[in-house]
């Protein structure tokens, strides 16, 4: 169960990375700076925000509190980034130490309680609040992206109106054992 769930979540974290990274491959370098209004995010402020929290949440992730005394969650949701090379350091410094933590966790430290802001979390707690929340997050860069590129969009899911060619190709296949993201990331490889 353990490896299982390793595994799948990993599989997770991995498709929105990717839904992230074929979101900036569209994107010019001032729409990943655009933004709707004032009160509004760009893609570069949000990217910037994910990668403070990933810091923070994976760094030591068994043994530190994941609200480090060094991260500063406000200065986040200011200009820090100033070109798309920055966001993408940014975006994968974020991933790779996610990654690294995910990598150190297994069936010996999975019943362990980790901290976040002195609230203790099961390990499966806290990877799938961070899960949840990347997810959130990267789902904005989406919208904002699609809103930015307008009809240039290339969609990351099945197309508008092509939702019945999609099912019939699925169900053509017999069943099987597999994880929703295994064709998605293999596209990719």
């Amino acid at each position: 169960m353990v490896e299982n769930y390793l595994e799948s979540v990993k599989k997770q974290f991995a498709y929105y990375r990717s839904l992230g990274d074929k979101a900036f491959a569209q994107l010019t370098e001032a729409e990943l700076f655009w933004e709707p209004n004032p009160d509004n995010n760009s893609i570069a402020i949000i990217v910037n925000h994910l990668a403070g929290n990933m810091l923070s949440r994976w760094t030591d992730f068994l043994t530190a509190d994941g609200e480090k005394e060094w991260r500063n969650r406000d200065e986040e949701f200011e200009d820090r980034i100033k070109t798309k090379d920055d966001l993408l350091k940014k975006w994968n410094q974020g991933w790779d130490c996610l990654f690294q933590a995910l990598d150190s966790v297994n069936a010996d430290n999975f019943e362990q309680v980790v901290y976040i802001r002195n609230m203790g979390h099961t390990v499966v707690e806290a990877i799938n609040r961070q899960l949840a929340h990347y997810a959130y997050h990267v789902g904005q860069i989406v919208y904002l992206g699609k809103i930015s590129r307008g009809g240039d969009w290339q969609s990351l899911s099945v197309p508008k109106g092509g939702s019945q060619a999609y099912n019939d190709a699925k169900f053509s296949q017999p069943k099987r054992r597999a994880h929703f993201t295994d064709e998605y990331l293999k596209k990719e490889q």
